[in-house]
């Protein structure tokens, strides 16, 4: 699954890679969580769009939002029946950049975080949905949620779902909704081809979505391991589906 991801490549690079119109400055994002803003490109009225959208869905149906499921992923096997994406499969169907996410892998009763990326270094486009929710009195909330897929025999050592990442040549096809319908676009739907990715083990810090820094994606020393290994392990995940409001470091400007 994906439920943390890292935005680290120059605002100038990634418009360039994703052809949106607009020019956003905003600076890297080490620890990108469920609840906050994240950067989303759409094709509206006939061009690529930079537009800032909560990550966790909200399907536009739902009544009260605060009593609702967290959607932060979606799987790629069901979007097609499920009420809450079959819609936005259809018609809303968008790319969230990045240039790498986080997993979490048990080990002896911990919870171990490790940092995935592209071996080449490159950003990537995540496959994802979004919607808007209307309240009653006229509100409007923009959502989305990170599709995911099987993961590769490599990368299932980690978890077993991987965030689907969409190749730049297929960005077109993804997005054009009108032009591509979703019989045209299921064959995207899956995880990155074995070798494609890389990853290594990192420090616990990046449990707390209050440490956003590079130092984060640093490969975790001996002396780091030992001290995190002295502490009692604990019994609760580093991270949950439904996480908590944005704690106000959340937003990209």
């Amino acid at each position: 699954m994906c439920g943390r991801f890292v935005i680290t490549s120059p605002p100038a690079a990634l418009r360039q890679i994703f052809g949106y119109i607009e020019q956003p400055n905003f600076p890297p994002r080490y620890n990108v969580a469920p609840t906050q803003p994240v950067p989303v490109i759409m094709l509206e009225n006939g061009g690529r769009h930079f537009q800032l959208m909560r990550w966790g869905l909200v399907p536009s149906w739902v009544k009260d939002p605060r009593s609702f499921t967290l959607l932060i992923n979606a799987r790629a096997e069901t979007v097609r029946e499920k009420p809450a994406f079959k819609n936005a499969i259809k018609r809303r169907r968008c790319l969230i950049p990045a240039d790498g996410y986080y997993e979490w892998q048990d080990a002896n009763g911990r919870k171990r975080p490790f940092f995935i990326h592209r071996r080449d270094g490159q950003p990537v486009g995540f496959a994802a949905l979004a919607e808007t929710w209307m309240g009653p009195n006229g509100e409007e909330t923009d959502s989305v949620a990170i599709v995911t897929a099987a993961a590769s025999r490599d990368l299932a050592v980690l978890h077993h779902r991987v965030p689907v990442t969409i190749a730049p040549e297929e960005f077109e096809r993804w997005l054009d909704s009108r032009a591509y319908d979703v019989d045209d676009v299921m064959e995207l739907l899956r995880g990155p081809s074995e070798g494609e990715f890389a990853w290594h083990e990192i420090s616990t810090r990046v449990n707390k979505v209050v440490n956003d820094d590079a130092q984060l994606l640093l490969p975790i020393t001996e002396e780091e391991r030992a001290a995190e290994e002295s502490k009692p392990a604990k019994k609760a995940a580093p991270r949950k589906a439904s996480a908590p409001e944005d704690d106000g470091q959340g937003s990209l400007f």
